[in-house]
């Protein structure tokens, strides 16, 4: 995988250039959300939000078959949420499955997989995250 900027702000990269989410844990009640935050959303603490690395695998919370999507965007596709197995929730695409509620399972396991695409209208490579079957 090459240096490709990340193409959102809570993919980041170890210093050995290994992709991760970045979130964020509360120091009084222990809730993981994605990305940065200053003030714990589920206790209001303020001050005690420690950055760490999401976990990597998860289970299929919701999906949705996309089939109508901006223009230079491939359809059809599945739009997933996935509740991570540290607690957190976050959005993404899940690939390397058929767009078929017949192949989808409520608590699917999942895993990320980081990947290099290039968005509708750029000529430039991006790292993004989605989603596979974990096997």
């Amino acid at each position: 995988m090459t240096d490709a900027p990340s193409i959102i702000a809570h993919l980041k990269r170890k210093d050995d250039g290994t992709p991760y989410l970045q979130g964020a844990r509360c120091g009084a009640c222990g809730h993981t959300f994605v990305g940065a935050r200053d003030v714990c959303a589920k206790c209001y603490a303020r001050d005690g939000m420690v950055p760490v690395s999401l976990a990597e695998t998860g289970k299929l919370y919701a999906y949705t078959i996309v089939h109508r999507s901006f223009p230079g965007v491939e359809t059809p596709f599945i739009d997933v949420i996935v509740d991570l197995e540290d607690g957190s929730h976050i959005k993404g695409i899940l690939k390397d499955v058929e767009p078929d509620p017949e192949k989808l399972a409520f608590d699917m396991p999942v895993k990320i997989d980081y990947r290099e695409v290039v968005p509708p209208g750029s000529n430039e490579k991006y790292l993004a995250y989605f989603f596979v079957p974990a096997a």
